[in-house]
């Protein structure tokens, strides 16, 4: 399998929109989470990511300049008590929570949404889940080929994740007007840096400066779920880093 640098791609492409990336450290003792968000609106680009009891959520920065919280104001992590991590460009996190909670699994909660209604993007819905003993999947709802009649629903999973690689999903393959679609399978990337705030700032510095907006990352020990969180936002606010 060859690994793509992640870095050099995101610095190539101006606007990925918004990317999970899910893997596992080097030293193959954590599972490693990754979401960034992008915007090229003044709404989109007016919000910070904030810390929750089970995950992070998205904010206005300034409440005054929020004009439709509709598609950008949601839950984008959540843990759920069963150890399981949902990561979403959406409100599709609470959808597989609330699934999985009746006893159903991800895909049945997918199976229920669609990509966003924001033609003519269409931006695609993507998700992640991982599991206590690291294995992971990635899912993007999408149109095919921008038909907003027909919804195309695409599952990966990883049951057996290597050490130092993840694999990377983003909502757009770069910029335009509609914008592209993401096509294809996630990208394989290594994940070679040594702890999340390394991670993270190669992250952040590796976004276009204009429309980088908020990065969460979470590495967690697989031994016993101990995690380490760190969130950059551009606007400044709660750039931190947490154990728990």
């Amino acid at each position: 399998m060859k690994l793509i640098n992640l870095m050099t791609y995101l610095s190539e492409n101006p606007y990925p929109g918004r990317g999970i990336i899910l893997g596992r450290t080097a030293d193959d003792k954590k599972a490693a989470v990754a979401y960034f968000i992008m915007g090229r609106s003044e709404n989109s680009r007016n919000r910070v990511f904030e810390e929750t009891e089970d995950g992070i959520r998205t904010r206005a920065f300034d409440e005054s300049k929020m004009t439709d919280p509709s598609l950008i104001i949601y839950h984008p992590v959540r843990l759920l008590p069963n150890g399981l991590l949902v990561v979403t460009n959406g409100d599709q996190t609470d959808t597989i929570a609330d699934h999985i909670a009746q006893g159903h699994c991800y895909r049945h909660a997918l199976n229920t949404r669609k990509f966003e209604p924001d033609g003519p993007n269409w931006t695609p819905r993507i998700s992640g889940v991982v599991l206590a003993d690291g294995k992971y999947a990635l899912s993007i709802l999408k149109s095919l080929d921008g038909d907003e009649s027909c919804c195309c629903r695409y599952f990966f999973e990883y049951e057996a994740p290597v050490a130092g690689t993840g694999h990377f999903i983003s909502t757009y393959q770069g910029d335009g007007d509609p914008l592209p679609s993401f096509a294809g399978e996630p990208i394989p990337v290594s994940l070679a840096a040594g702890s999340p705030e390394e991670l993270a700032r190669a992250l952040w510095e590796s976004l276009n400066e204009d429309n980088k907006v908020s990065l969460f990352v979470r590495y967690i020990a697989l031994e016993d779920g101990a995690h380490q969180t760190v969130i950059i936002n551009k606007h400044g606010e709660g750039n931190h880093g947490t154990q728990s």
